[in-house]
């Protein structure tokens, strides 16, 4: 019953930091978009464009109460988190910062 009147409706709520925040409710404020058979759902051009969300870019999905929340992926550091100038090693994301820790 819950899952059913998610799909009722869905406002994607633009916010800063790169996030999505696709509210569910009844009001009819907002883009509204449907749910295909596939359980996709287009992100209109607009907030793609505005958020730099390009074809093929890998986006994070995870719940927060009521909300499903999109955010682009951008790889940080598995140490400290920092997402500036990262690179991997042996499969795993590290900062200089972190690198040059490690290497002492």
């Amino acid at each position: 019953m819950f899952i059913r009147s998610l799909f009722i409706m869905f406002i994607i709520i633009l916010k800063k930091n790169s996030k999505i925040f696709v509210k569910f409710s009844r009001s009819h404020t907002g883009i509204v978009r449907k749910v295909d058979e596939l359980g996709r759902v287009v992100i209109p051009i607009e907030l793609r464009r505005t958020l730099t969300i390009e074809e093929k870019d890998s986006l994070e999905i995870y719940v927060d109460g009521e909300h499903i929340i999109l955010k682009k992926y951008e790889p940080a550091c598995i140490f400290c988190g920092n997402a500036k100038d990262v690179e991997v090693y042996k499969g795993k994301n590290i900062c200089p910062a972190c690198m040059s820790e490690l290497k002492k």
